[in-house]
């Protein structure tokens, strides 16, 4: 008897846990039902941010908001045409949802939290406005607090930056900008970091912003900071120049003139201070190179002098996807031109990096190798000779390249231009199979996709 009663307290045990797990299951199991008054006539689930139109039906901010910018003008659920756009907070219903998720909490239901006011346009027209009046008083420190007010509501939701790009802040800011790097950038480098800050957010700019910070003076200013100044300060400024090169909203002649300008982009690719900022050197980079103008093969010189060619296959090597794609793109740009080429020619990494980025990244950067390879190994009129690039060639069939563009050519490639690159560089390859074996048994094509 003494023996037994433990098991029996054991076994009685191991059954209560079972019944108390299955109990478990069970309330896990329980749907809560929301109320169809707290749900969103639009998406259905509960509202987070309850507003009522001028019809008087409720929903949430951010479904009626989406519903107004994709060019509807009447109320979704009674389908009159709306006579105002206002959204009145609902804070009857609000905190009606907010004491039923306290009351549900223990089905898991957290509760919603209080959401703030969007920003209107008269209160960024405002601040805009007192950042005029500051500027001109010279009050530093006052307009540092008015460009951080801007920021903190930017960063509260993308609405709020819709709203204050919609209220040509930027236009403002750049003139401010202007403004306090014309007087001393050293004793305003904080002002200026913020202001920087909040540009990257606020592209494209007005006319009047795009004259103002396409400037000579600006434009030293950005360089200045991408060559010595904090790491905030250096990602920020090559963030706002990639914006300005992007959007087409400087000139390129203006910024060629700039002391520095290219040695400062290289920089920051050389000696990366984030992802982010090697992204933004790099479009940067793209986008001059790029655009057609009559000085594009001086920019391109420039670029060459600095090492550009060597470093983009540098980082090639263990680049990601992303970075991957911009390199290759520079590249690319870059062997259009003679310099390039003899550039890339004469870097021991080029032919095999190429070839071992095909079909493993991308198709993009695919694409890309694809053409780097075609512009280095052929000439304008599709022929090489064995002493000007026969060694090159050869080079490229015994790390592979002819298995990977078979691979490519019967996978289907595009067609186009594309495809007869790659036939034109298969043609090419199979004239030198004889002096080299060429056949890797080592490549692996598992990553390749199924064309069925």
């Amino acid at each position: 008897m003494i023996m037994i009663l433990p098991w029996n307290r054991r076994r009685t045990s191991r059954s209560s846990n079972k019944n108390n797990y299955k109990l478990f299951q069970e309330n896990l199991d329980v749907e809560v039902m929301v109320p169809l008054h707290f749900r969103c006539p639009i998406s259905l689930d509960l509202m987070k941010d309850p507003v009522t139109l001028c019809t008087g039906i409720t929903y949430d901010r951010d479904s009626i908001e989406k519903w107004v910018e994709s060019g509807n003008c009447t109320c979704p659920v009674s389908n009159k045409v709306l006579l105002s756009f206002d959204q009145i907070p609902n804070h009857s219903i609000r905190k009606m949802i907010q004491d039923w998720c306290v009351q549900n909490r223990s089905s898991g239901i957290e509760r919603i939290p209080t959401p703030r006011i969007p920003v209107s346009h008269y209160e960024v027209s405002e601040t805009c406005k007192k950042i005029m009046v500051e500027k001109k008083r010279g009050d530093v420190k006052k307009v540092q607090e008015l460009v951080q007010k801007i920021k903190n509501w930017g960063k509260e939701s993308d609405r709020n930056k819709r709203c204050i790009v919609s209220s040509d802040a930027g236009s403002v800011l750049s003139a401010c900008f202007e403004s306090f790097v014309s007087v001393s950038m050293e004793k305003n480098v904080e002002l200026l970091e913020e202001i920087m800050s909040v540009l990257t957010w606020l592209f494209p700019l007005g006319v009047e912003g795009q004259v103002k910070l396409g400037s000579p003076a600006p434009l030293r200013c950005m360089v200045g900071f991408m060559k010595s100044g904090s790491l905030s300060g250096r990602q920020t400024a090559v963030l706002v120049l990639k914006e300005m090169v992007y959007s087409g909203q400087i000139n390129i002649n203006t910024l060629m003139d700039i002391e520095g300008v290219f040695e400062a982009l290289v920089s920051i690719i050389r000696e990366p201070i984030s992802t982010i900022a090697t992204k933004a050197s790099l479009l940067t980079i793209l986008h001059m190179i790029s655009r057609p103008s009559t000085i594009s093969e001086e920019i391109v010189s420039r670029f060459v002098e600095l090492g550009l060619v060597s470093l983009m296959l540098e980082i090639l090597v263990d680049a990601e996807k992303s970075i991957c794609e911009k390199a290759l793109g520079i590249l690319d740009k870059m062997c259009d031109w003679e310099q390039g080429r003899e550039k890339a020619n004469e870097d021991a990494l080029a032919i095999p990096i190429l070839v071992k980025k095909m079909l493993r990244v991308s198709d993009l950067v695919t694409e890309l190798s694809v053409s780097i390879l075609w512009k280095l190994l052929k000439k304008k009129n599709g022929t090489r000779d064995h002493e000007d690039g026969g060694c090159l060639v050869v080079e490229a069939l015994q790390v592979g390249g002819f298995q990977k563009l078979l691979v490519l050519l019967q996978v289907g490639c595009g067609g186009g231009n594309y495809t007869k690159k790659v036939t034109d560089l298969l043609k090419l390859m199979n004239l030198y199979r004889g002096e080299v074996e060429c056949f890797d048994s080592s490549m692996d094509f598992k990553y390749l996709k199924r064309p069925f």
